[in-house]
Order: C-alpha cells, then structure tokens, then sequence
C-alpha cells in the first residue's frame, strides 16, 4: 500500500473538494494508495503542509487539490529539497494553468486512475530570488490585477472577476523603467508595460499567449510589451488572443534559461508568480530543469 498525503482548499471550484472528497479517497484506497489529508486555513498553509510531508517522510507522494494558488503553494514547499515525491493534481480553480498546460483531466476518476497507475512525467520549475513559480513570473501594473481581485469574488463568478478587475486597471497603466539582462545575450534597457516570464504554454487561462513555450525545455519564454498608449495596448491583447503578437514591435520576445531584471527607479516593481504576490524586483530569475514529477499523461507535448 502507498502512501500519500493530500493538500486540499475545502474552498476551491466553488468547494467541489468537499463534495468529492470521500468519493476520492475511495477510489484511491481501492487502488492501493492510503491518502491522509490536509484541508488549507489561510496564506502559505499549503506550504507548510507540503513542507512537513516531506520533513516527516513516508509519503510515496503528495497531491495537491485546488486552483493555480494552492499549487504554486504547495510546489514552494516542494521545490528547495533534493529528490521531493511526485506531485499529483486535481485542478479545481479559475484557470487550471497547470493543468491546461499538462493535459489534465478535470474529470476526477480518470485522474485517480492515472495517479494509480503511478504514471509520471518531469516538469520543469522557475525560481526567481527564493521563490519558485510553475507557470508564470511577471510584472508591471497589469499583472497586479490577479492578486487583486478577492477570493471569494473568484469562487464566486470564477474567469469573469479577471475581466471586472482587468478593465478598472487599464484605465491606470504606466510604464516602468526595466534593465533585462538575459543570459548569452546583450542588456535591454526599456520602459515596459508589463513583462512575463513564461514556462508553460498556458498563461492566465490563455494558450495562445506563449504558443512555444514548453514547461520540460529548459528554456523560459519572455514577452514583455514596450511603452505604448491604451489604444495600441487593448490592439495587442486582441492579437494575443489569436497569437499573432510576437513579431509586433510593441513586443519583446525571446527565450532564455536565466536572466536578471532590476528597476532603476525608486519605485516598487512587485512581482506576480503564478497569481500571486511574488516579491518585487531585482530578481533573477533561473530554469530548474525537470526538477519535479508529475502524475501526467506522457503524450501530449507541452
């Protein structure tokens, strides 16, 4: 018998884990795996659950139940140890990035199964400073927005609340000062409107926004759009939308395994990492390549 414990946000899609919960634990008890549970109260629980499954030890694996927050939580306290267990995923939140990226399947019995059967694939881990992000690292005024918009709104009206907030924010963007400095590559020194770090395809509920980038490369995916008026902001998310804004010259784009970002100015350039607040720049951010295993389909590229 297996052992495996597992985090969950009893508050997630609209506390669907609460509803599955029993239904779950049965079928992977049928399957083999003796899963003990772990139901998050607050900001950084779900780290310090995955933290204290590893320090104690026993667990063949650990799975996490929730949206984009309570994974990168748990992958925080994952990542800093050598060799952690497979992590699985039931993807119960707004956007899924993950989950989308990696194929998935919200249906929760097929994916007991796949766990089951111990079925695998390395993954690829972004740090940046001492925090570690799965997804998406980015800044500037917009990316605010994701940490913004409250919980409850979220669980409440789900993709929707991005939108709301989205459209009180564009009213208020600025520019900021920014020196890049990409590895094996020369010094960018611009005002950007915002900056993204990719190392999935899936970004914000979108996979059109980094079209190339793979979560088990090595490489992160960097698009960052230059100084521009709201007019010619708007223009290019409509053309992210269909993935046609990579060679706008409003765009930076090119990929990288490690890089620095610094804000010359005074001001505060804080940082958002798969959602939520992330620190602020200087921040360097590096690939660490297939750093984790996830149960996942091997199949589908990612």
């Amino acid at each position: 018998m297996k052992r495996a414990r597992l985090i969950y946000n009893p508050t997630s899609g609209r506390e669907e884990m609460r509803r599955r919960l029993a239904d779950i634990l049965q079928r992977l008890d049928q399957g083999g795996i003796e899963a003990s549970c772990h139901a998050t109260t607050g900001e950084n629980d779900a780290t310090e659950a995955a933290r204290d499954a590893i320090e104690r030890g026993g667990y063949d694996m650990i799975i996490a139940a929730g949206g984009d927050g309570t994974i990168y939580e748990v992958i925080n306290g994952m990542a800093a140890y050598d060799n952690p267990p497979p992590l699985g995923i039931f993807p119960l939140g707004t956007t899924n990035d993950l989950s989308r990226a990696l194929g998935i399947s919200r249906n929760w019995e097929t994916y007991c199964d796949l766990v089951i059967r111990q079925q695998t694939r390395p993954i690829d881990i972004g740090r940046v400073n001492d925090r570690y992000f799965i997804n998406i690292a980015g800044g500037g005024s917009f990316t605010e927005l994701t940490y913004e918009v409250p919980s409850k709104l979220k669980t409440m009206i789900g993709q929707m609340a991005y939108y709301m907030k989205g459209i009180e924010k564009m009213v208020n963007l600025a520019p900021t000062e920014l020196i890049i400095r990409p590895e094996g590559m020369d010094t960018i020194h611009d005002q950007f409107m915002i900056f993204l770090v990719a190392n999935s395809n899936s970004v914000g509920g979108f996979e059109k926004l980094a079209p190339d980038a793979r979560i088990d490369d090595g490489m992160f995916d960097v698009i960052a759009v230059k100084n521009c008026n709201l007019a010619e902001f708007i223009r290019l998310v409509t053309m992210a939308l269909r993935g046609e804004h990579l060679d706008d010259p409003k765009v930076l784009y090119f990929r990288t395994s490690s890089m620095h970002i610094e804000a010359p100015q005074a001001s505060q350039v804080l940082l958002n990492l798969d959602g939520e607040l992330g620190g602020s720049l200087p921040g360097h951010f590096e690939v660490l390549k297939h750093k984790l295993r996830i149960f996942a389909a091997d199949q589908r590229p990612v």
